[in-house]
């Protein structure tokens, strides 16, 4: 299954995950630390953000290191801000209205 960046941000898990990978680069014995959840579902999310390219994954020796691939994040916030320009057109638009009725 092909994933995109979007689905897999639209998980509280997975943006906390991204969050810990974006100041360190961890194993994933130290990711699963920080939830209450079974490994096997951090491994699972660890997944869905590699498939989707925001966590490249490293193996040294027995080990699977983690670190986040933040430029993937670029596609969001190309998609967001033509939404954040829309809306402050509207509210703008909005704004100039009411201070003419008054």
């Amino acid at each position: 299954m092909r994933r995109d960046v979007f689905q897999a941000i639209a998980d509280p898990t997975r943006r906390e995950i991204i969050n810990m990978l974006s100041h360190n680069e961890l194993n994933l014995n130290a990711v699963a630390d920080n939830f209450t959840i079974s490994r096997p579902a951090i491994s699972k999310h660890v997944k869905i953000l590699t498939e989707c390219g925001l966590v490249i994954m490293t193996r040294r020796g027995r080990e699977r290191y983690c670190r986040a691939n933040l430029a993937k994040l670029k596609e969001v916030n190309e998609w967001t801000n033509r939404y954040k320009e829309f809306w402050n057109e509207k509210l703008d638009a909005l704004g100039d209205f009411l201070e003419n009725e008054k």
